[in-house]
């Protein structure tokens, strides 16, 4: 078993290398002329940059970061060059890393004073492909104006329902006893239906299942190097979207009559954005309120389902963790009628239960981390970082240092009681003003969906060895993670 799961986990690794030797070998000549006859732009006038190295020309660190994954290459990095900051290529782009607490600090303490927000290329062009066309013809509103009311505690007390009863159902036919069950596809399915239900107002099986494949796309190939080439993830990315968009602007047309002759408006997302208006009577368009939706769902599908998938790992690895959750969670389970859905006085009972989900996310963070721009030279640790530089956080640079979690390759949930880790130095959900506006959606789904599994199974990985791949936006379990489920006995 153990040799089988290397071997997989080796083609598995390879595979991602190939998808940045394809663009390479296609591009061989442009490769070479830049290799041989271009310098780098500006090197010599950019020395108090911090240390490091920029790679290749067109691929950067890319390949290295196929290899090594997100993890690794971070630490490596820190340990080569500098613990405070060092110089990257990542995502067709030249930016600067800046590690642990201070970092963390410096980026989300600056916001709008020294950085301002920065997508990659490839998020731009997967997400947003006729933003610089529309972004002065509409209304100003953006997802930022709905997140209040999309996020505030009774719009999330409102969803509780919806959360359980579709964890309920999922798991009812989808889970079924003494069976194998692949845990990161199982969960984007129900991350995905449940975000669709809540967001969209749409349920329709067939239309789900018709985007979800799509979506996984989209989300997979939305960070990586801009190359729309065949067989790149972008390129797939690229494709997806198209897809999901025109699906979306569909939807919002259908919608948007039904609105107008409707005598109560509904109450999801993509229905307040359709009625939304300017001082001037103007409405948003469908497409622009498809984009936003697709962006909504796309945290939903790889932050959300990634971090149950991290917590269900957690738990199949950790019986003695599994064993105090259960007890927990069964707790709960025994106050309440057969068929008594769960509230938000049950959710706050799951204390320890909680703490497992963020130990989890401690040690393997399910984003890579997000990225700024400096509005002017910047001074950090000693570097200069100039203006119009991208740097990025990562919470690979603060959640493994020994100065903030004693012993952090250790599995502790206790870490979080009381007042917690110290300030930027747990950084999974972000900080700052930036800070993750979904967090408390994400930690409704994950409890929510965690107490309905371990009270009706026990569970234990297929692929003892299985190892996280952090070649991606979210890490991924190298074969998805199956596991063989049993019911708990009568």
């Amino acid at each position: 078993m153990h040799v089988r799961t290397c071997v997989l986990h080796t083609e598995t690794s390879m595979e991602a290398l190939m998808l940045y030797l394809q663009p390479l070998l296609l591009l061989l000549p442009l490769f070479l002329y830049l290799v041989f006859f271009i310098r780098r732009k500006g090197s010599g006038d950019l020395k108090n940059l911090p240390p490091g190295s920029v790679g290749w020309p067109i691929l950067g660190e890319n390949v290295e970061l196929a290899l090594l994954g997100s993890q690794r290459l971070m630490t490596d990095r820190m340990q080569k060059y500098s613990p405070a900051a060092f110089t990257t290529s990542l995502f067709g782009e030249k930016l600067v890393v800046l590690c642990g607490a201070a970092g963390n600090k410096f980026i989300f303490t600056n916001e709008n004073k020294l950085v301002t927000p920065w997508l990659p290329l490839s998020v731009r062009k997967v997400l947003f492909p006729d933003f610089d066309q529309v972004k002065h013809q509409e209304p100003e509103e953006t997802f930022h104006n709905f997140k209040r009311d999309l996020f505030k505690p009774e719009a999330l007390r409102d969803y509780m329902p919806a959360m359980d009863r579709l964890a309920r159902e999922h798991l009812r036919h989808g889970w079924k006893a003494d069976s194998v069950v692949q845990v990161r596809q199982s969960t984007k399915k129900y991350t995905f239906e449940l975000a669709c239900k809540v967001f969209m107002d749409v349920v329709d099986p067939e239309l789900l299942e018709k985007l979800l494949e799509p979506f996984s796309l989209l989300t997979d190939g939305m960070v990586s190097l801009p190359l729309n080439l065949p067989g790149t993830d972008f390129n797939r990315a690229v494709g997806a979207a198209k897809v999901v968009r025109a699906e979306l602007v569909r939807i919002a047309q259908q919608r948007r009559k039904e609105l107008l002759v409707m005598s109560r408006g509904r109450e999801d997302l993509m229905s307040k954005m359709l009625l939304v208006t300017n001082e001037h009577g103007k409405y948003m368009s469908d497409s622009k309120v498809a984009n936003m939706v697709v962006c909504v769902l796309v945290a939903a599908l790889y932050e959300v389902s990634s971090a149950i998938t991290i917590v269900t790992k957690s738990l199949a690895e950790l019986p003695h963790i599994y064993d105090q959750v259960f007890k927990e969670q069964m707790e709960i389970a025994k106050s309440k009628g057969p068929d008594e859905l769960l509230t938000e006085g049950d959710v706050e009972k799951m204390k320890y239960t909680w703490n497992v989900v963020l130990e989890s996310l401690r040690i393997t963070p399910p984003s890579f981390g997000t990225f700024r721009e400096t509005t002017t030279d910047i001074s950090f640790a000693g570097f200069t970082i100039p203006k119009g530089w991208k740097i990025m956080w990562s919470p690979h640079s603060s959640h493994y240092n020994p100065d903030y979690f004693p012993e952090p390759e250790k599995f502790d949930p206790s870490r979080f009681e009381g007042t917690g880790p110290a300030p930027y130095t747990f950084v999974s959900f972000g900080g700052g003003a930036r800070m993750c506006p979904g967090r408390g959606y994400a930690r409704l789904v994950i409890l929510v969906f965690i107490h309905n599994l371990v009270t009706k199974f026990r569970f234990e990985k297929v692929f003892p060895d299985e190892k996280m791949l952090f070649n991606r936006l979210s890490p991924a379990p190298a074969h998805g993670l199956p596991i063989r489920i049993h019911p708990h006995q009568k």
